[in-house]
């Protein structure tokens, strides 16, 4: 099993703004599809209520504390630990907030982000990305274009 987290960051390492992407990147979002198709996908709720639904093609599993918290198509876990126990076997994708990632990346194997050329004001952000932990492997820049700021996909494995 591999525990992979998939965030997309400003160069100030803000995610979120209100409950959004302060951002909007189709290439990103078409990106995420891809990386996360037939895997089990992790979040937080409050992630969970951003995005609206479970995602379709994917085993989507909620954390949240409150036990009393449910929504149709997806499961819920209490914390981290349940919910990569619900998961099982295979590559597990942790795909926010700021609090999963937070708690999530010294367990991590491998990070899927999108870097996002902007500094922008940010609610949530991800934690700081220790370059003596973590080797660059895959490297996907692509230019400003159509008003979209310039963006790139980065892979990094835990050195």
């Amino acid at each position: 099993m591999a525990l992979i987290l998939v965030v997309a960051m400003a160069e100030n390492r803000a995610i979120g703004k209100d409950g959004g992407l302060p951002w909007h990147l189709p290439a990103d979002l078409k990106h995420f599809k891809a990386v996360t198709m037939g895997r089990p996908i992790l979040m937080g709720r409050k992630t969970y209520d951003s995005i609206g639904r479970p995602l379709p093609g994917r085993r989507n599993i909620v954390i949240t504390r409150n036990a009393g918290w449910s929504a149709d198509g997806v499961e819920v876990a209490q914390s981290l630990d349940a919910a990569i126990a619900m998961a099982g076997e295979g590559d597990v994708m942790i795909v926010g907030g700021g609090q999963i990632y937070a708690e999530a990346l010294p367990r991590a194997d491998r990070l899927e982000i999108t870097e996002v050329a902007l500094k922008v004001d940010g609610d949530a952000f991800f934690p700081p990305v220790d370059k003596s932990v973590w080797h660059e492997v895959a490297r996907d820049s692509h230019p400003v274009e159509d008003g979209k700021p310039a963006y790139a996909f980065v892979t990094y494995d835990r050195a």
